[in-house]
């Protein structure tokens, strides 16, 4: 594998950290921008709609996409190097990110011209932000056990049920969501893939689930009669198992809490500071362990994300890497955590900066929010078995 960048590859880098410098607003920045992936307020939400609809503007918002529908058909390795610079300078997830990164490629690929028409074109500014409504209360990574309910009567669906652990439902336009179209047909047949185009319709109910660290990236959302046209289904009724298909391969790729080597950097510089027993924390052998072998599986990872990538590049189809990715991400994320709590002690549950820790705030944020990522976007039982029963034909449990 080549691991040097292009010249022509090298200068984008430089006119992406450019740009960043130039008009990324300084009181937007966050440490770890996956633990605050959604806004935590309105004003918050709309400045980042505001960075968005900015950066659209300025041609960054979906590069690989179709010039018709706003992007630069740029090449993967750009928006690869895009992402890496974004994220250097601590810029915030866009508000926009389902619709730019789940919903729009999958219309793209399973949309009818009209569908795409008149959606994809205001993804990328954020004139519409989109929400996914796919987990249940008694179906969460048991996707195809869903209940919610959507009956076509004549020229609409009618639309009943709950969708839960719903992120960004309080500030979205619109929703795509899953929905049982037939209750009769076997588990992953019958459903359908749908959209809201109005959160505030007659009969959608949004209901914040506040998480342990005090933040609102959740909802609770209720469907009583909620009116559809019937237009509003994505792909064949009664086949929208392969359409979500689609769009959790996107979301693979994007789960994981990403970030870790940044915080195991800062943990490093900490280490120095903080005290054990009246000496630096560096000086304690199971620090410099612990830390050293969560760079060596930092690497790791790293190194399969370019795997991934090779994959991509060649054209060929998805391997076990996303699962890998998922799986290894969020766990390694637990293990860090639970590191920060024996290194920093009483200071990795404060709220407030501390002359010994400024950026306490942060490390409690870690330890509070750390699980959260071995259930979102597919359990890490559930890529367990993906990767035993797929990947290494394992029999099923």
């Amino acid at each position: 594998m080549d691991f040097e960048y292009t010249p022509e590859q090298e200068k984008f880098r430089e006119n992406v950290r450019a740009w960043l410098a130039e008009n990324l607003p300084p009181e937007l920045c966050i440490d770890d921008p996956m633990d605050e992936r959604i806004a935590p307020n309105r004003e918050v939400f709309e400045k980042r709609r505001a960075w968005q609809r900015k950066l659209a503007a300025a041609g960054w918002v979906g590069l690989s996409w179709p010039k018709e529908y706003g992007g630069r058909e740029a090449h993967l390795m750009e928006q690869v190097i895009f992402d890496e610079e974004y994220f250097k300078a601590r810029a915030p997830v866009l508000p926009g990110y389902s619709g730019v990164g789940l919903f729009g490629p999958t219309l793209m690929q399973w949309g009818t011209p009209e569908q795409k028409t008149k959606y994809l074109p205001r993804i990328l500014p954020a004139d519409d932000v989109w929400c996914q409504g796919y987990s249940e209360p008694g179906a969460g990574s048991d996707l195809a056990g869903l209940q919610t309910r959507a009956e076509l009567k004549g020229d609409y669906f009618i639309i009943n049920g709950q969708k839960v652990w719903t992120s960004g439902a309080q500030y979205a336009d619109r929703m795509f969501l899953l929905a049982r179209t037939d209750p009769d047909a076997p588990k992953h047949k019958g459903i359908s893939y749908l959209i809201i185009d109005d959160m505030k319709s007659a009969g959608v109910e949004v209901r914040p689930l506040v998480v342990m660290n005090g933040h609102h990236h959740f909802n609770e959302v209720f469907f009583d009669n909620v009116q559809i046209p019937k237009e509003n289904i994505v792909g064949p009724l009664n086949e929208g198992w392969k359409v979500t298909m689609t769009t959790l391969a996107f979301e693979r790729g994007m789960a994981g809490g990403g970030g870790h080597s940044a915080q195991v950097r800062r943990l490093a510089e900490l280490a120095r500071t903080i005290k054990i027993d009246g000496r630096p924390a560096w000086d304690q052998e199971w620090v410099r362990q612990e830390l050293a072998q969560f760079m060596i599986e930092c690497e790791a990872v790293k190194y399969t994300r370019l795997r991934s990538l090779t994959r991509q590049l060649k054209g060929l189809q998805p391997g076990p890497e996303g699962s890998t990715l998922k799986l290894v991400g969020s766990e390694l994320g637990v293990r860090i955590a639970r590191f920060v709590s024996e290194l920093l002690g009483s200071y990795a549950i404060l709220g407030e900066p501390t002359e010994f820790v400024p950026d306490a705030p942060r490390w409690q944020n870690r330890l509070l929010s750390s699980r959260q990522y071995t259930i979102a976007g597919g359990t890490s039982e559930i890529q367990r078995n993906i990767l035993g029963e797929r990947q290494l034909g394992l029999p099923k449990g």
